[in-house]
């Protein structure tokens, strides 16, 4: 029987709110075993609105699925101890400490290397510590704000503004699941490991320059950074005579059959709009043609007309919509379930699909340390040990959510 892609790959997780966890939530639904760590105070999401009880919120519940969860006080006396014996059944220690605070509380590469020589340690930054600013702290909006992404709204609007969207923490918690997933590969064909530095700055400017270098990418420039597409003011959902549509036409017959339609024939021929270059060249013009032409329509026989011309459409969809959507029902993208303190609750899936396996969630988000003693139990503690651990407050063990209900 087929296993998921990352089956038999434990990974300690340090990390707190949205980024790392976000890496290990995708790492975790493709199989990795991952052991999420917290202090005793609990990770600060488990506390956000909206929230049931005290220890889920909405947040806490689907970041953390398909994880199990225990209480290390790295603070404590005798941490080390448990450290070292829990990174020696681990392949890789994820964490999102500034470098001073990673050393002080053992989670620097240097110190775990010494408990495990192969281990894969993996850094989630602000900034690259090669760089000036490697002790600042960061949070979304400050990388939104640095690495460009917040100014693309004034190329548009006439001023910046922030993405309504925790894009940042995402796109980096993404970088880092590649990156980690890579370093395993290698650890499984080389036994090595490696230390992996993921900073959120660097790593967004190379995201958000990925198309709008642009011009600036010859030296010198041939004109100013921004896509001359995704900068245009133009480019945004288009009146309907009933409500508002995204439509893209691409291709040279797209346009063609989609300006007959608006009764807009001559631009057919029109040399501004030609080709595929000619056309971005001078997209703010062909889009203003197009908002007078999506008026003439309901959004629903644009989207008819789109189908059956094979141009590229969506309706706009409000969040609230996305549970009742055809496609997504009929994927299956939302499941139902039942949490034994927490009540029915939804999750959305992975987007990503194996042909093998069938994403399923494995476990529920994890109670405040739920797991410690069954995690401990596994590095070779005694129960005895463990008895002593939690006496003097080094670790917690937290009932099992299933014994809670």
């Amino acid at each position: 029987m087929s296993q998921p892609f990352l089956s038999g790959l434990r990974i300690l997780d340090f990390s707190t709110v949205v980024m790392g966890p976000y890496a290990t939530q995708l790492l975790s639904d493709m199989g990795a075993d991952v052991i999420k760590v917290e202090p005793p105070g609990g990770d600060l999401v488990r506390f956000y609105r909206p929230q049931r009880s005290s220890e889920f919120s909405g947040l806490f519940l689907s970041l953390h699925r398909n994880k199990r969860g225990i209480v290390l006080d790295l603070k404590q006396a005798g941490a080390s101890d448990v450290l070292a014996r829990l990174v020696r059944k681990a392949d890789v220690v994820l964490h999102n400490f500034r470098p001073a605070v990673a050393v002080r509380l053992g989670l620097d590469y240097e110190t775990l290397r010494e408990m495990k020589h192969e281990i894969i340690v993996c850094r989630t930054v602000g900034f690259g510590e090669d760089g000036p600013r490697r002790e600042d702290p960061a949070y979304d909006d400050v990388i939104q704000a640095a690495s460009g992404l917040a100014d693309l709204s004034r190329l548009t609007t006439g001023r910046p503004a922030y993405v309504p969207s925790m894009i940042c923490d995402k796109v980096v918690g993404q970088a880092a699941a590649l990156a980690i997933s890579g370093a395993a590969f290698r650890k499984a064909t080389t036994g090595t490991g490696c230390e992996i530095e993921v900073p959120m700055y660097e790593t967004m400017v190379a995201f958000n320059l990925a198309e709008n270098f642009a011009s600036a990418t010859f030296d010198p420039p041939l004109g100013d950074f921004g896509w001359a597409r995704s900068v245009s003011p133009m480019r945004k959902p288009f009146p309907t005579s009933d409500g508002y549509v995204c439509l893209l036409p691409y291709t040279n017959r797209n346009w063609m059959d989609f300006l007959a339609v608006g009764g807009q024939e001559h631009l057919i021929t029109d040399k501004r709009y030609a080709t595929l270059a000619d056309r971005a060249l001078n997209i703010d013009g062909l889009y203003r043609v197009v908002e007078t032409i999506t008026p003439l329509k309901t959004a629903a026989e644009w989207i008819a007309f789109c189908q059956e011309k094979q141009i590229p459409a969506s309706r706009v969809s409000r969040l609230g919509e996305l549970l009742e959507e055809e496609h997504l029902i009929a994927v299956e993208m939302f499941q139902r379930l039942e949490h034994p303190t927490e009540g029915a609750y939804r999750v959305c899936r992975s987007g990503v699909r194996d042909s093998e396996v069938r994403w399923t969630l494995r476990r529920h988000a994890p109670a405040l340390g739920e797991h410690t003693r069954e995690v401990l139990v596994e590095a070779g503690f005694t129960d005895s040990e463990i008895d002593a651990l939690n006496g003097n407050q080094i670790v917690k063990s937290g009932q099992v959510a299933s014994d809670r209900a």
